[in-house]
């Protein structure tokens, strides 16, 4: 059973039974023991951050192929980060601008039917998204969506980048937009928060051409739920870190790795940049690292083979129906009361509850098992008979 830790005990805040998925909004999944253990012994001592990054970065780089990457403060801050990279590039001058862009590139491209909540972070870095397409088939009018070519005649000298945010439906295809992109020397940043698994994907990406990719750490990577991933060309990564770390520092007493931020390159130290606000602290970057291992040496069979195990003893409790995929996830009808009502009981009642509410409306609700524990179903399944179910 779910029990309340001291410490949101002493807060007043509960504890819940997490069966909707590593959302940040019940924040996230659990942290493996090794993750929690690495997390206290980073606090432990004080490193220096680029020095830390570095390391990341080569970590980074040898799970995803990408020249370089660092760690962000969630996917949406890779965004920020990226973006940012993309319109400043290595001038200080620019860095310490933004988001005032004038005179700079300050367009990206997106796909209108790749429009969401989270372009709010592109838009920060202070750049202008430009909508290319119209997705009738989404809106029921045709079979239709964004082509590489509306997106090359949308490529103008204002254009920043090209944002792309991954899925199984994202159309056009990514080597389509890679082509277009950089057949005009335009980069391509690519929204990968949420596609993660299968682990192929942490390499997917950079192979189909993208410049920088943006995965979160809290979800399937299993890190701290405000940690993610930026991954890509070393240059552009180089540009992002140098907006987001602290350079307080005189010129000759600053001695970053070279591996990560070569001075060279650079006419002086930046200012503070934009990002200073998404710095990744040193417990976050390490347990970050250690899910990332922790993750790729898994392996997607094996951690489908436990989703699936979790959802399939809840299921000979409660019925309902085992939907396969990378994620297997348990499909419960609702009929003697609306679903989504149900939704809201489950999570005001004790133990508290978080289910998947997407299908509410078709009159079910969904177990993802991502976030649960083996001692979780047995108090999961009392709740939901005792609910009706």
């Amino acid at each position: 059973m779910t029990v309340c830790m001291g410490i949101y005990e002493e807060l007043g805040v509960r504890t819940l039974i997490n069966a909707k998925g590593p959302s940040t909004r019940v924040s996230g999944g659990y942290l493996a023991p090794e993750v929690l253990a690495a997390m206290a012994e980073a606090g432990g001592a004080c490193v220096d951050m680029a020095e830390l990054q570095a390391a990341a970065s080569g970590a980074i780089a040898a799970v995803t192929g990408a020249e370089a990457g660092i760690v962000t403060t969630g996917a949406a801050a890779g965004l920020l980060l990226g973006t940012a990279a993309c319109v400043a590039g290595l001038d200080p001058l620019r860095m310490s601008r933004l988001p005032d862009t004038r005179g700079m590139k300050n367009e990206v491209v997106m796909v209108r039917s790749q429009r969401n909540f989270y372009d709010h972070a592109v838009r920060t870095a202070g750049v202008r998204i430009r909508e290319v397409g119209l997705p009738d088939r989404f809106a029921g009018a045709g079979v239709r969506d964004a082509e590489a070519w509306e997106i090359a005649g949308a490529i103008s000298e204002k254009t920043a980048a090209v944002v792309f945010v991954a899925g199984a439906g994202a159309r056009p295809a990514l080597a389509d937009v890679v082509r277009v992109a950089h057949a005009a020397n335009v980069p391509v940043l690519v929204d990968a928060a949420a596609q993660l698994p299968p682990a192929e994907n942490l390499r997917a990406f950079v192979s189909a051409g993208a410049d920088l990719v943006a995965f979160s750490g809290g979800k399937a990577i299993g890190g701290p739920q405000g940690s993610g991933i930026l991954a890509g060309r070393r240059e552009l990564i180089m540009s992002a870190v140098l907006q987001t770390l602290d350079l307080d520092i005189e010129w000759e007493q600053w001695r970053p790795p070279v591996t990560l931020i070569d001075k060279a390159m650079l006419t002086g130290v930046p200012q503070h940049g934009i990002g200073r606000a998404c710095k990744a602290g040193k417990e976050t970057i390490v347990g970050l690292l250690v899910a990332l291992r922790r993750f790729v040496g898994e392996g997607d069979e094996n951690r489908r083979l436990r989703w699936h195990w979790l959802v399939q003893r809840l299921s000979e409790r409660v019925g309902g129906e085992i939907v396969g995929g990378r994620v297997p996830k348990l499909v419960l009808p609702v009929t003697h009361c609306g679903a989504m009502e149900l939704c809201v009981a489950l999570q005001e009642g004790e133990p508290a509850v978080q289910v998947d509410p997407s299908r509410a409306e078709h009159g079910e609700i969904v177990i993802n098992p991502m976030c649960l524990r083996e001692a979780d179903i047995e108090p999961l399944a009392a709740r939901l008979k005792e609910l009706g179910l």
